[in-house]
């Protein structure tokens, strides 16, 4: 199974998030001194989950890191995200309309 759809299956099932976006950048990396020649090494993801309400940012990037541990020791060398409550994504949403 491909990193890619080991990530979307890991957070779907853990987070039922209302929205995910997992975009692959390890091309962007390609010829890097940490590149990794394998592909599918660099993600960038958006998440919307109701299951970060309460929750801290840090503690929202810690349940991402422990849900994605093996890739990330193994496969993935880099990982960006932005987490968000359903309320946070409403004002994210709003404030780019205006």
């Amino acid at each position: 199974m491909r990193v890619f759809d080991r990530i979307e299956q890991k957070l779907t099932t853990a987070l039922a998030p209302s929205y995910l976006s997992i975009i692959d950048e390890s091309d962007r990396h390609h010829g890097h001194a940490d590149g990794d020649s394998r592909g599918e090494s660099h993600f960038r993801l958006v998440i919307v989950s109701e299951r970060f309400n309460g929750m801290p940012q840090i503690a929202r990037q810690r349940m991402i890191y422990d849900l994605l541990r093996s890739e990330l020791h193994d496969q993935i060398h880099a990982l960006s995200m932005q987490t968000l409550t359903p309320d946070e994504e409403s004002i994210v949403r709003t404030s780019r309309a205006l």
